[in-house]
């Protein structure tokens, strides 16, 4: 039996708006997951996300443009959004599958440098624009199961609401549970089952409901309209949807240096900027019965002071608040979560109250898809334009302070659009006068945006320990990360979004080295050496010392790193930059593997912390077999682990995953006043055999003075002294190992554990498990009695050591 529309409208309307609100954590799942296999693709830099982005909000106006009327105009909405959630899902799945073949296809297909970026670019891009254009479309399909009358327009604002409230679980949901405890493959399973469940219940409730397309009400005439103004209001509403998603851009950068840059930093950024959103949509809707231009343009106006207030809690009041710190993942997330909502709810409030006003300001007929297909696809547009403009070009060009001017101006700007011709057509004095003093805050506002302090890149979330010891000497901001030169207590550092990634004393300048020293002693004669992270150059630096490397190539993600830290470590690194062996490649060092046939004799990677939000990606088992089929005969890679804020499944994950690659990998350890600290992991093809006496005859022929005297400045002044740093290799410690978790490309777990495990203090405790399972190794090291005698004993501890200064 079918139930007369009119007696059950408003329960119908609770039940869709419960369905758009799983949609909405569907589409955050699917967006999460994407935004991975995009790193895997393409790399982990600006491009894998302005990629996302474009695809994502480009689908979604395409989306909601193209296909607001499918499959034909009597068709029951209903219905056809069932079959919508059906391609959805279907879709999701096919990208889970698809999305990897870009990099075979990269491969094989002779490509390398900017043809193939843009080749795997085009390629991610039509892969995700089916679901992403099906997920647009679904917004203005229903909305023609509600009439365009006010109550109706408000229920549009309702369903929009409902979607980015269900987005927000979708977002923790993904980033707390299932990719921190499974993997890509199920995350994408769990949604599309979501996706068949939703058009199995949008069936089921078509069936109780009856729609036709002539029972819409007609919305009320629209003088505005008449007058010619109409278009501004997509105007307006594309101005705000690129100012959200600049914004978003913007802070993220900043909040992620305060909370770590951890994967669960994002997931609640992201969680609260759609909480704030849902909320506004919430209001927008109460609000869309009346005057809907004029609250829209009062809200642009609003707007301006939101973006100047998060700019100013977020660069002058949050980096300055106690550090987090707690050795549980749930209480700092909340805390994280706290102090994003401090800065970003009021503007991401502002802009959720836009969307539903600007649909109510543009209805004008009697086909509800028309103006809200419209207006999504005026505020996708707008979204794409302002991230991508904000990510590729404005940070690095004019800096964020200035960006977040530009905003203000912008969303001032939009209020100005709507409310002049309001103003001038009504005679109204009360608007004109509201107009010009808000117009004329906003210079004020726009002058006292203060700049994110420099030590904020330099330290974090530490800023308050370490900043009053440090002196700032130069900061940048690039389009990938910033970077800062410090000096603290008279040591050089060079930080780089947030944490310090090298420094000029005798402990770091050791493991950076160590990983070129290590390696390349060992080589009978290396000619060709890849470097991934250029840091502070030491650790490539340290090649330019061997008489036989004649090709020294540097991975690094952001340009204006080398300039800023050569200016400072020249004197540390030989000058490396400068080098004319030396060629810099601007990209991350997984997507240049992927994308050059070349092969290297050493391949030393010394990558941003580990917890950062897409190095995980430089160590999975996945990437190691790229890394190990560009060694040549005999080469060797190394890779920088650190022991500090590491807990002990994530060192198990990363000695694990790098095991099960390089089975006859070894452990190397750099120590601190005898604790542990850091490790260096070395992996080859073959079984490892070092010669000591070889070694130490090497450092002393006159064409090894200068890499004897690198050595020796770190403490190493002899090969025994060196090499009495080994820490175990895979035999050993295959009983503690067996429980490690292997972080993988469909996984990335290593991303989650470190995130999690952040806090932790038990660097020196991880150490001497490795020295309680090392073995002996007899079979490891050969030469004469004496040699083999003196390393064993520097290596139980009862020779010398090399000293830290």
């Amino acid at each position: 039996m079918v139930v007369a529309q009119n007696s059950v409208k408003s329960w119908l309307l609770v039940l869709v708006a419960l369905l758009f609100a799983a949609s909405g954590a569907t589409a955050l799942v699917y967006e999460i997951v994407w935004y991975q296999l995009l790193q895997l693709a393409i790399g982990a830099s600006a491009v894998s996300l302005g990629i996302l982005l474009a695809t994502f909000m480009g689908g979604l106006s395409l989306g909601s443009l193209l296909l607001r009327r499918l499959p034909r105009a009597n068709a029951h909405p209903l219905r056809v959004y069932a079959l919508i959630e059906l391609g959805i899902g279907l879709c999701g799945l096919l990208v889970l599958w698809g999305l990897p073949l870009a990099d075979r296809v990269y491969i094989a297909g002779l490509q390398s440098g900017l043809p193939g970026l843009l080749l795997r670019g085009v390629m991610a891009s039509l892969m995700l624009l089916p679901p992403t254009m099906l997920m647009g479309a679904s917004l203005p399909v229903m909305a023609r199961f509600v009439d365009a009358t006010p109550r109706g327009v408000s229920w549009w604002g309702g369903l929009y609401a409902a979607n980015t409230l269900g987005a927000v679980g979708g977002c923790l949901a993904a980033g707390f549970y299932l990719l921190r405890l499974h993997d890509m493959a199920f995350a994408t399973y769990c949604a599309a089952a979501f996706n068949l469940a939703i058009a199995l219940l949008s069936v089921a409730l078509a069936a109780v409901s009856s729609w036709r397309a002539s029972d819409l009400a007609p919305a009320a005439p629209d003088t505005a309209r008449a007058d010619g103004e109409g278009w501004t209001v997509y105007l307006v509403i594309a101005l705000s949807g690129a100012t959200a998603l600049g914004a978003e851009v913007v802070w993220t950068r900043k909040l992620a240096m305060m909370f770590d840059g951890t994967v669960f930093a994002f997931s609640v950024i992201l969680a609260v900027f759609l909480v704030g959103m849902a909320i506004g949509s919430a209001v927008g809707s109460a609000l869309s019965r009346f005057t809907p231009r004029l609250a829209l343009g009062l809200s642009q106006l609003l707007l301006a002071g939101g973006i100047a207030f998060a700019a100013y809690i977020i660069n002058a009041v949050l980096p300055y608040k106690p550090e987090i710190i707690a050795p549980d993942g749930w209480m700092i997330a909340w805390g994280d979560l706290l102090r994003s909502a401090e800065a970003l709810l009021l503007p991401a409030l502002l802009w959720g109250v836009s969307f539903p006003l600007a649909m109510a300001a543009a209805n004008a007929g009697n086909d509800p898809a028309r103006p809200v297909g419209r207006v999504y696809a005026a505020n996708s547009l707008g979204g794409v334009i302002g991230a991508l403009l904000v990510s590729l070009v404005l940070i690095g060009w004019i800096g964020s302070q200035n960006t977040e001017r530009l905003m203000i101006v912008t969303a001032a700007a939009g209020g100005a659009l709507l409310l002049a011709p309001l103003a001038w057509r009504e005679r109204s004095a009360l608007v004109g006068v509201a107009l010009v003093v808000a117009l004329g805050s906003v210079g004020v506002l726009v002058w006292k945006v203060v700049p994110m302090p420099g030590n904020l890149v330099a330290y974090g979330r530490l800023l308050n320990t370490y900043a009053r010891n440090s002196q700032l000497l130069e900061m940048v901001e690039g389009r990938n990360s910033s970077a800062a030169i410090t000096r603290y207590d008279g040591a050089l550092q060079i930080s780089v979004s947030g944490h310090v990634e090298a420094s000029n004393i005798t402990v770091d300048m050791r493991l950076q080295r160590m990983i070129g020293h290590i390696p390349a002693l060992l080589h009978p004669g290396p000619v060709k050496v890849l470097g991934i992270g250029f840091g502070a150059g030491v650790s490539a630096g340290s090649f330019t010392n061997y008489p036989s490397v004649r090709s020294i190539t540097i991975c690094e993600m952001e340009p204006k790193v080398p300039p800023t830290s050569s200016k400072y470590f020249a004197p540390f690194d030989n000058n490396v930059k400068n080098d004319p062996r030396t060629r810099i490649v601007y990209d991350d060092g997984r997507h240049f593997l992927l994308t050059t046939a070349e092969k290297f004799d050493i391949i030393a990677s010394d990558p941003l912390d580990v917890w950062v939000k897409g190095t995980a990606t430089i160590y999975s088992s996945d990437y190691f077999e790229q890394v190990k089929s560009h060694l040549n005969p005999g080469g060797y890679f190394t890779l920088y682990v650190p022991l500090y804020e590491s807990d002990e499944a994530t060192v198990k994950s990363e000695i694990a995953t790098f095991f099960q690659v390089f089975p006859h990998g070894t452990i190397w350890a750099n120590t601190t006043q005898g604790q542990g600290y850091d490790l260096v992991l070395m992996g080859q093809v073959d079984p490892l055999h070092i010669d000591i006496d070889a070694m130490e005859q090497k450092l002393h022929r006159p064409d090894f003075v200068k890499v004897a005297r690198s050595m020796q400045e770190i403490g190493f002044n002899s090969a025994t002294d060196m090499y009495s740093t080994y820490a175990g290799q895979e035999p050993d410690l295959r009983p503690w190992l067996k429980d490690a978790q292997i972080n993988t490309d469909q996984n990335l777990r290593l991303m989650y554990l470190a995130g999690w495990g952040i806090n932790s203090s038990i660097e020196d405790q991880l150490y001497r498990t490795l020295l309680r399972y090392r073995q002996p190794p007899q079979t490891l090291f050969g030469g004469s009695q004496a040699g083999l005698a003196r390393l064993f004993e520097e290596m139980s501890g009862g020779g010398p050591r090399y000293a830290d200064n």
